[in-house]
């Protein structure tokens, strides 16, 4: 029962710890540096700790090793649905329609998406004309804005890029 146990306390603190990792990675590249900081400081301690436990116990099993592994990868993607339930990303979307569709502008504008609208011209021996779209929005209202597109234009070309600043302009917002 001991080496049950330990292996649940290291697979449990494992996920805490791992999970602390990832969100405090994302806020690094978000430039939230003293927030990274402290998450780092308690994620470390966590870690220590139950590596310490773990190291010291006279348990050999393979299990412990197991549980450290499983841990850590459930931890990897607990962290991974947190970050991207609760930390807010600015995206900037690029749309190229497969020719010019006003329809779709209007519909775009009119769901609330704030959209710049450029005239562009097709590659290589294609030069019919086309729209360009610069949308910026959060993360969260993408596959909204990306089913109206396709709903549209099933042919556009969408790219999504993260927006690390922005000044001036505005997002959507939900009426």
């Amino acid at each position: 029962m001991t080496v049950f146990l330990l292996c649940l306390q290291i697979f449990l603190f494992r996920i805490v710890d791992v999970s602390m990792g990832v969100v405090r990675t994302i806020m690094l590249v978000k430039r939230k540096t003293y927030l990274a900081a402290l998450i780092g400081f308690i994620e470390v301690l966590i870690w220590f700790l139950i590596v310490r436990n773990a190291l010291n116990s006279d348990e050999q099993s393979i299990f412990v090793a197991i549980a450290y592994a499983l841990g850590f990868a459930t931890g990897t993607l607990v962290g991974g649905l947190l970050s991207k339930k609760f930390i807010r990303i600015k995206i900037n979307v690029q749309v190229i329609t497969s020719g010019r569709n006003d329809t779709m502008i209007k519909a775009i504008r009119t769901s609330g998406f704030p959209a710049t609208v450029l005239e562009a011209l097709g590659s290589g021996d294609d030069k019919s004309k086309r729209y360009l779209l610069y949308i910026e929005i959060e993360n969260k209202n993408f596959n909204k804005l990306k089913e109206l597109i396709l709903n549209l234009d099933p042919n556009a070309f969408i790219f999504v890029n993260e927006l690390t600043s922005a000044v001036n302009g505005f997002f959507y917002e939900k009426k």
